[in-house]
């Protein structure tokens, strides 16, 4: 039987890549992983209860866009850390995660045509994948854009110029900057967002890493839009509990952004969607309320980023991570380095070169590996200086 022909060129994902590239080698050492964003600091024990307290929730079918209170916590959220006050009953729906919603915003938003010709969709490079399969799956051409130390981490998406300007329907920034750490200044979201007014496309702003920060909480795009008075339809943003409250098992996130936006989301989502179940959806709207959690869990990364730059300090080409949980660290060769920590020491690590789309030569992850920074301080620190020990000494 044929295959679509769209998802033919797709390149393994970046996990069964590293497994691939790691597993046939027995590891040096105790191993230490370092490679998926999963955070491993203890969620709030109330979330369980919650959860308990609500169970007979899962005997009915669930609210699709997310219940009353959902939406409702997480409007307030947005209120708190923003300034922005929205509407919870039309510019907010709840997410079974970000992923789902990163991909979906595309298929309900881009247009067959933009200008006459075949849509763009423009993603930093190294991107989160999804960015990429959303563009393929609605017929749009992906364009990686380099996020580079030349460019700051972030995309210059200026720099495309006017004609590939003409046919962008959507451009997708991650801020904090998933691998890098780069925070999108308010200057930055400004640009941009002028950029978007005068060419008009979408910005679907990734920002699930916007709580996890070492000293100044990341401005937003839908707070600069505000401020500048832009088209609400302009910006739409999501933002997740995974790493925020240490809940990536619970798969809630959310989309919120303008009216007409959410309204056309929605509505694919209530042919597509698989929405969140109730006894969850109360723990959610719990976490969204409180912040104390989000605190204490910031100042545990806190530490680690200090731990961070005294192991690492002395590396050339270091940069300390703005916000975010990962370290982006300088090599000859990602799958090279990545491989031979391995096999040395047992810690496990990320080749650039697998979150980034070019040619060898012209790939902007390669000369890069990743390092996620979720494990406790103590592992932490033992891994760091592991890595450290043997690819820098």
């Amino acid at each position: 039987m044929n295959l679509p022909e769209r998802f033919s060129n797709l390149p393994e994902y970046a996990f069964p890549r590293l497994r691939a590239l790691l597993d046939v080698h027995a590891p040096g050492g105790d191993v230490v992983h370092m490679t998926i964003g999963e955070p491993k600091h203890p969620f709030p024990q109330w979330v369980t209860d919650v959860i308990v307290e609500n169970a007979a929730g899962f005997n009915s079918y669930p609210a699709n866009d997310g219940d009353e209170a959902l939406r409702g916590a997480i409007a307030d959220w947005i209120a708190r850390r923003y300034g922005v006050t929205i509407a919870a009953d039309r510019q907010v729906m709840a997410l079974n995660g970000t992923r789902e919603g990163l991909y979906n915003a595309a298929m309900a938003l881009c247009p067959e045509r933009k200008n006459g010709q075949k849509p763009a969709i423009l993603t930093p490079n190294p991107f989160y994948q999804v960015y990429m399969v959303a563009a393929i799956s609605v017929g749009a051409d992906p364009v990686f854009v380099p996020a580079t130390a030349a460019t700051g981490h972030l995309p210059d998406y200026a720099s495309v110029g006017a004609d590939m300007l003409n046919r962008t329907a959507i451009v997708y920034v991650c801020s904090p900057a998933n691998p890098q750490g780069a925070v999108a200044s308010r200057d930055y979201w400004a640009n941009l967002i002028s950029l978007a007014e005068q060419y008009d496309f979408r910005i679907f702003a990734d920002e699930c890493y916007s709580e996890i920060y070492r000293y100044t909480p990341p401005p937003g795009a839908l707070q600069v839009a505000h401020e500048m008075g832009a088209d609400p339809e302009r910006v739409t943003i999501f933002h997740s509990l995974s790493k925020r409250s240490n809940l990536p098992g619970l798969r809630s996130g959310f989309v919120a952004g303008g009216p007409e936006n959410i309204a056309q989301i929605r509505l694919l989502r209530s042919y597509a969607g698989a929405p969140l179940p109730g006894p969850l959806q109360a723990a959610a709207a719990a976490a969204w309320a409180d912040e104390a959690h989000v605190v204490e869990n910031r100042a545990l990364y806190q530490e680690k980023f200090a731990v961070a730059d005294d192991v690492l300090g002395g590396v050339q080409g270091y940069m300390p991570p703005e916000a975010g949980f990962f370290l982006w660290l300088p090599v000859e060769n990602g799958e090279d380095a990545a491989l031979k920590l391995w096999k040395e020491t047992g810690v496990r690590v990320l080749p650039g070169a697998y979150l980034a789309q070019g040619k060898p030569g012209d790939n902007p992850g390669e000369g890069y590996i990743r390092v996620a920074m979720v494990a406790p301080k103590d592992d932490t620190q033992g891994g760091l200086i592991k890595l450290r020990d043997c690819l820098y000494r």
